[in-house]
């Protein structure tokens, strides 16, 4: 616990017990805004008391098996010149290619994208005005496809903002099999390397970081075919770090890079300004915008 209130996760408090006793005085231990992100128990009224609870992302990158063991054959990987990424080294096979033969590990990346979803699109959302109007971005679209959106929660989370956005979900079989459906969304099952259902706007969320350059060519390629060719509506919107850039104290400009070295597992990268304008180029996009979002993150506008 001492640890714990050193790193900023409790703050502690001496607690005078009650009169007439002699003993001493005990420590109390309480939450701290980082450790309220991590409680999920429901409120008096039975609602979840935080719509930002993070525990769930924490149980996934704190994962021996998937999340840690991979970085103890750094070594290894630097000196063997094989294609194979770090996670690929340490599990025998790709992290999507996990989640159809591994259960429990596909439970828990399904539960921790959408406890990360909810998070970011709750920040968006509902503070785009601090954000710079992060939620404007969504204003004017009419259909909008989310690649690799998991369970949804992000356009679910646009839709209740926006009704008149039809929206849907673009992942593979064994993740969408798995989604809840109340008719808001439409689930479809797919392999964005192949195809992408047409729409107003592309949202990749936390997607492009995980792959190297050329495949994020390869990815919004398919883009930029499927958004539509009204003028000044078809975009594509990428939620992902740009490094370098939004409030950069020393607490932003350790997360983007200690995340930068997180992805190197799947043989992705977070990227600079200048990187990412090379990608955008190199897929045939024109122009883009950036809107710095929830401290180390960003929304990037990508326009063909």
């Amino acid at each position: 616990m001492r640890v714990l209130t050193i790193s900023g996760i409790f703050a502690a408090a001496d607690h005078q017990p009650a009169p007439p006793s002699d003993d001493e005085s005990e420590t109390v231990y309480k939450l701290t805004p980082i450790s309220r992100l991590l409680v999920d128990d429901d409120g008096d009224d039975g609602a979840s008391s935080t719509p930002r609870g993070m525990s769930a992302m924490l149980r996934l990158l704190a994962r021996s098996d998937t999340a840690v063991a991979p970085f103890f054959g750094l070594g290894a990987w630097f000196r063997d010149a094989g294609a194979a990424t770090l996670f690929e080294a340490a599990r025998g096979a790709p992290t999507w290619s996990l989640t159809r033969s591994d259960a429990s590990y596909n439970e828990a990346l399904n539960d921790g994208c959408a406890a990360n979803s909810s998070f970011a699109m709750d920040a968006v959302l509902n503070d785009g005005a601090a954000a710079g109007g992060a939620s404007s971005i969504f204003r004017g679209l009419g259909s909008l496809v989310d690649v690799g959106g998991d369970h949804g929660a992000a356009v679910m989370a646009i839709a209740r903002a926006f009704p008149h956005i039809k929206c849907s979900v673009l992942d593979l079989e064994q993740v969408v099999s798995k989604a809840p459906s109340d008719g808001t969304v439409q689930f479809v099952a797919g392999d964005m390397f192949q195809s992408i259902p047409p729409a107003d706007a592309v949202l990749l969320k936390y997607v492009l970081h995980c792959w190297d350059d050329d495949d994020c060519v390869k990815i919004l390629r398919r883009c930029k075919r499927a958004i539509s060719a009204r003028d000044g509506v078809g975009k594509v919107i990428i939620m992902n770090v740009v490094v370098g850039y939004g409030t950069q104290d020393n607490v932003v400009k350790e997360t983007q890079v200690l995340f930068d070295m997180f992805m190197m597992r799947y043989g992705g990268a977070e990227r600079e300004e200048h990187e990412w304008k090379k990608i955008f180029l190199e897929a045939g996009f024109s122009s883009y915008k950036i809107t710095p979002i929830l401290g180390f993150q960003s929304l990037i506008e990508i326009f063909p």
